[in-house]
């Protein structure tokens, strides 16, 4: 495996992020906070959800992340009639050895793209709970455990769409992050334009990082410091989520643990061990405003899950911490 990284000594943990980042680029063009909040994601082991229009680039976003780690990638359409067991594996029974024998479903890669995941029964979008929360599937009474690291990359219609199912909201909770990517502006439309016709970037990307090099980093981002006044402040927009009057559902205490995770993957991308306010202020509404619902008369009045979260920032006192101090 080559890798961008062969400078002498050990690249920190801000060069490995940054060189993930800048290798996606290349792939999803004009769309730098994208990949920014995508990479976090990944490093965070969370779940992706990405929702727009088509053709915007969201596949192109999951293979882009896959190939610059090295690892295996898997796609599945969904559709209406899509199995449980198409995604996650089936027991096969062989005559010739009189017994059963599995085989795994796409889910057991590093990276599994569920287009269109909405277009799905919910039957068998239900079938993907266990390994977004467990990373693993229970089969025939057997759990197997999928690839670490280990990562959904979900797109999604717009609801409006035809033949598309709402996702409940215990799978949407299992999503770390809900993104949109967008159209391309003018300059990234002509520059597309410019490469040779179909053609297809996303498998000519080199793996940036060897496995070896992921694992650690997966570890430094773990031991990220989240300093207590921080902890307090989390705490107190989450409390405020659960007794707004314009919710029916706050912030579950997944999502407060995964806001952190993310939170922490972003200071190491910026280059800094610890988590500062302004982590949590920009992934508000990416990491959390899918995982609450507000009321139907809010709804009625126009009033979104993303302005409840800025109203509530805007109530919640900002902690001043030592590490700004130093």
């Amino acid at each position: 495996m080559t890798t961008d990284l062969k400078a002498t000594g050990q690249p920190t943990a801000t060069k490995m992020f940054r060189a993930l980042q800048e290798n996606v680029s290349k792939v999803l063009r004009g769309k730098p906070e994208v990949v920014r909040l995508a990479v976090a994601c990944f490093l965070a082991e969370g779940h992706l959800l990405i929702e727009d229009l088509p053709g915007t680039g969201k596949t192109s976003l999951a293979k882009a992340i896959a190939s610059s780690v090295g690892g295996t990638i898997r796609r599945v359409q969904f559709t209406p009639d899509l199995l449980p067991s198409d995604i996650t594996g089936v027991s096969i029974f062989r005559p010739n050895e009189g017994e059963f024998s599995f085989r795994p479903g796409p889910v057991f890669s590093n990276v599994m793209v569920a287009d269109e995941i909405n277009r799905a029964s919910p039957k068998t979008q239900a079938a993907l709970l266990e390994v977004m929360e467990e990373r693993q599937v229970t089969t025939d009474g057997v759990s197997r455990p999928v690839p670490r690291p280990f990562m959904v990359v979900a797109t999604q219609n717009p609801l409006d769409f035809h033949g598309t199912y709402p996702l409940p909201e215990v799978q949407l909770d299992r999503f770390a992050m809900r993104i949109s990517i967008g159209y391309a502006d003018r300059e990234t439309e002509l520059e597309v334009m410019g490469l040779p016709h179909g053609v297809d970037d996303t498998p000519e990307l080199g793996a940036v990082l060897r496995e070896d090099q992921v694992s650690k980093l997966l570890q430094r981002v773990k031991a990220v410091t989240v300093e207590p006044p921080l902890r307090e402040y989390v705490a107190d927009i989450v409390m405020k989520s659960r007794a707004h009057p314009d919710l029916r559902l706050g912030i579950s205490t997944r999502g407060t643990i995964t806001l952190l995770a993310v939170a922490r993957s972003l200071a190491i991308g910026d280059g800094r061990p610890y988590v500062a306010p302004d982590d949590i202020k920009s992934l508000l509404v990416p990491v959390l405003a899918h995982r609450i619902a507000v009321t139907p008369a809010a709804e009625l009045d126009g009033i979104t899950a993303e302005d409840v979260l800025t109203g509530i920032i805007e109530q919640v006192h900002v902690p001043r911490l030592r590490s700004d101090e130093s």
